[in-house]
């Protein structure tokens, strides 16, 4: 088995240590590099091709949002899960509207920080529902309204079958239970969802569900607060 190639982005070097030290006792990942700032991410990611890079959001020069940022807009661009010592914050709403694949805290056990790299690199988002929906709470303002519209009119361009796997991505289901919610094949459903992802231009699942909360097709779809 191919190992996984991880990038980590942190500007505190005991951090980088302690994620490099939990990170190498995988026989499954591999660290081909670290970076003590964004500006450095780019270079380092020509040079050492990694499937995830790990990235911490509050950096000084550059942070981690503009990395992710740059770095999503790029073709064959890594997967990014972002480091964040907060649940709820509007700059981890940024990264995952940039297309990060999801987050995870600085205090998160060291076995969930590796299922969390591992996941993201086999295409499975790292991020709940509820989370999702907390970030979404924590966004909602003058902006909502108008982002709602926004989503509205990208959705509106998904046939019927495309807008219920859309929302059952927004859910938080997989695959299979989107195959089982749906009755329709589990390829079906994949091709649904790489559907989706071309006709609104978007990076992963996450983005969608992002889509999902702001057009406000989960609020419509489920009334028992699920």
């Amino acid at each position: 088995m191919t190992a996984i190639r991880l990038l980590l982005v942190d500007d505190d070097p005991l951090v980088r240590a302690g994620l490099s030290l939990m990170m190498g006792g995988a026989d499954d990942i591999e660290i081909v590099g670290e970076a003590a700032d964004g500006r450095e991410v780019e270079a380092l990611v020509d040079r050492t091709r990694p499937d995830v890079v790990l990235m911490d959001i509050r950096m000084p020069s550059m942070d981690g949002l503009t990395a992710t940022e740059r770095l999503r807009g790029r073709k064959d661009a890594p997967q990014v899960v972002v480091l964040t010592t907060f649940h709820a914050d509007e700059q981890v709403l940024r990264a995952l509207r940039a297309g990060a694949a999801g987050f995870v805290l600085k205090d998160t056990p060291p076995a969930e920080i590796v299922d969390a790299v591992r996941r993201v690199a086999a295409g499975d988002p790292v991020l709940s529902p509820t989370v999702t929906r907390r970030l979404m709470e924590q966004a909602a303002g003058t902006a909502a309204d108008t982002r709602r519209a926004r989503a509205r009119e990208r959705i509106a361009t998904l046939n019927d079958r495309e807008r219920e796997a859309a929302v059952a991505v927004g859910r938080g289901l997989s695959n299979a239970e989107i195959a089982a919610a749906l009755f329709m094949s589990v390829a079906t459903v994949k091709t649904h969802v790489s559907r989706i992802l071309a006709k609104l231009d978007l990076n992963n699942r996450v983005q969608i569900a992002l889509l999902a909360y702001d057009a406000g097709l989960l609020d419509e779809s489920e009334g028992d607060g699920h």
